[in-house]
This record gives structure tokens, C-alpha cells and sequence, in this order.
């Protein structure tokens, strides 16, 4: 009988070892997001969803209240991913040395730059001297801009005041007249109701003038996750990245589903959940093709022209092998 426990014990502790050896990961993944802006519609479907679950992944949800708390956290080792991390800050997290990888680009920077309709602005190159609100400096969103700004038109950071905020501050900000100018997501265009605006121009096509390729579109966020989470859980980021692909399939077939998650993550209107049903295929993508990797390491060549930021991305720092994994797995 003896002999029969002790063979049994080993069995459970090689099933188990086998699971982590296999991908399973051992560890809970502390993963963090900014439940405003487009990283809501994605992040709520994920939160309320098994994604994780059904791969073998024991995920704790931590949500922050503004657009840069996921990158300073992942530097402090708070949390071990970031599914929506502000491409810029992710960028500096891994010059300033932090142990992180980039293993997907998640949302391109569908953002307008817009005026009031009554504003007598008609155009970027008008912006200079003025006050233009958007997300906060270190995000994408003002790193694309500021970028947009000085390379096409001239306008140096110190030539405009960016008075930053989440979206729906934002919104109010030019409501009010208290900026000539804003950044504004397509998710937070589609719910204006009273607001009546002025596209001046998107962060497409200002980019596409920058790179000179007509197909080049900027990311505003990028997934990050620490090396640390990474070596304790070998093969387990192919997981995580196939939950999230899952994810994204699921709120791209269930619209019903995606309003319900906004609501309950966000207690959000039926409106304002909507607008992410209707722009979920052109605000999320789950991806680190060589084309993705190409525009990012662009990117930060861009911001490091402009001045946003500093010395170079270390090897490596892309991680397209945990994507490729993915794709073998179901």
C-alpha cells in the first residue's frame, strides 16, 4: 500500500511537471490595462471572458486610471503584461534597461485631430501656439503626435501646450473652449452626441506623409511582458498570446457579447459600448508579423528623430517567437 501512494505521489508531481514543461503556466500572470479609450472594448471581452482559463493560465485582472500606470507598473514589477501598453513607454521601458519583451502589436492609432466646427482653424499647420488636448505626455497618442507635428509641420513640443487627460476629458475640454485643438480616438468620435467637430486630419495619413509609404500605419499599443514571468513559465507565452487571439475572435463574432463586457467592466451606455462593436476589427489586432515589427522598429526610429526619445532598442526586445508559437497551437 505504502509502495502504491509513493507511486501515485510521483505520478501527480510528473502530470504536473509535464503541464509546466508543455506551456501550462505555473504562476499567476498579473496582467494590467487602462479601462478608457479603445484598450476598454478589448480589455473588458478578455476580463470577462475564460480566454485565459482555457489555457491552463490563472490570470489576475489590475486596472489603472491612466494610460501610462501600466508602464510605470511593469517597471516596478507590479504586473507581469500589458496587453494595451502605450508603444512610447514600452519603448522606453526596454532603452532604460527594464527586463521586458514587445511579443505583439495590439492597436493601431486610429486618432483624428479635430477642432470645434466653429473653430476658424482649418488646418495642422494652424495648431502652432495653441492648446491642444490629448492623452498624456509618454503615451503613444502625444508621442505620435508630437512627432506628426514637428516632422511635417514644424511644431516643436515647445511651440504648443498639450493639456492632457482620458478620453471623455478630453472631450469636455473642447466642449468647453478650453483648447483650440484635440486628439481624439475614433471610439470617442463615434459617441459624440452635442459636440459638433472639425477633422483636421488623421494619425494615418500624417504618418503615412512622414514614412513616405502609403501603407504605413503608426501602433498605439503594443503587448509588453517581463522576462522574469517569461523564464518561469517556459512555453507559456504562447498561451497567453493564443488567449488573446482567441479573445479578439470572439468580440469580432459576438458584437452582443462586447457590449455586454464594456457595461459591466466600464458601466457604460448602450452608445458608448456599441462604437466598440462597430470599430472592434479596425482598433485591435493580435500580431508581430515582420511587416509589424518593421513599422514599430520605425516608429522608434521616428521618435528617437524627433527627440521623444533615446539611444537604441536592445536585440531582442522584439519577441515575435511567442506569436509564431501561437499559430501552431488551437
Amino acid at each position: 500500500m505504502f509502495r502504491l501512494k509513493i507511486i501515485q505521489m510521483i505520478a501527480v508531481v510528473t502530470l504536473f511537471t509535464g503541464l509546466s514543461q508543455t506551456g501550462y503556466a505555473s504562476t499567476p500572470l498579473r496582467v494590467g490595462y487602462w479601462p478608457s479609450g479603445n484598450t476598454l472594448g478589448y480589455g473588458a471581452v478578455l476580463e470577462t471572458g475564460n480566454f485565459f482559463k482555457q489555457q491552463g493560465i490563472d490570470a489576475k485582472f489590475v486596472h489603472f486610471a491612466d494610460v501610462n500606470g501600466t508602464t510605470r507598473a511593469i517597471a516596478a514589477g507590479a504586473i507581469d503584461l500589458a496587453f494595451g501598453s502605450p508603444a512610447a513607454g514600452s519603448f522606453s521601458l526596454a532603452t532604460d534597461g527594464v527586463p521586458v519583451k514587445i511579443i505583439l502589436a495590439t492597436q493601431p492609432a486610429n486618432v483624428e485631430f479635430v477642432v470645434r466646427a466653429d473653430s476658424p482653424i482649418t488646418s495642422i499647420s494652424q495648431l502652432r501656439g495653441k492648446k491642444i488636448a490629448m492623452s498624456p505626455a509618454g503615451s503613444s497618442t502625444a508621442s505620435i503626435a508630437s512627432a506628426i507635428l514637428d516632422l511635417n509641420y514644424g511644431i516643436k513640443p515647445a511651440d504648443f501646450t498639450l493639456v492632457p487627460g482620458n478620453e471623455p476629458r478630453l472631450v469636455q475640454y473642447l466642449e468647453q473652449k478650453d483648447v483650440d485643438a484635440a486628439a481624439l480616438r475614433n471610439t470617442t468620435l463615434a459617441q459624440l452626441t452635442t459636440l459638433k467637430v472639425k477633422k483636421l486630419g488623421s494619425f494615418a495619413e500624417n504618418w503615412q506623409k512622414v514614412t513616405k509609404n502609403k501603407l504605413s500605419v503608426p501602433y498605439n499599443a503594443v503587448a509588453v511582458i517581463r522576462d522574469d514571468w517569461m523564464k518561469a513559465n517556459p512555453g507559456a507565452t504562447a498561451k497567453v498570446v493564443l488567449a488573446l487571439r482567441n479573445a479578439l475572435e470572439f468580440g469580432s463574432a459576438h458584437g452582443p457579447a462586447v457590449v455586454s463586457a464594456v457595461k459591466k467592466i466600464a458601466n457604460a451606455s448602450d452608445k458608448t459600448a456599441a462604437a466598440y462593436v462597430t470599430l472592434w476589427n479596425e482598433n485591435y489586432r493580435v500580431s508581430l508579423t515582420p511587416t509589424d515589427q518593421d513599422t514599430l522598429k520605425r516608429m522608434f526610429a521616428i521618435f528617437k528623430e524627433s527627440g521623444l526619445l533615446k539611444g537604441n532598442l536592445p536585440a531582442g526586445t522584439l519577441d515575435a517567437a511567442p506569436y509564431e508559437e501561437s499559430l501552431k497551437l488551437k
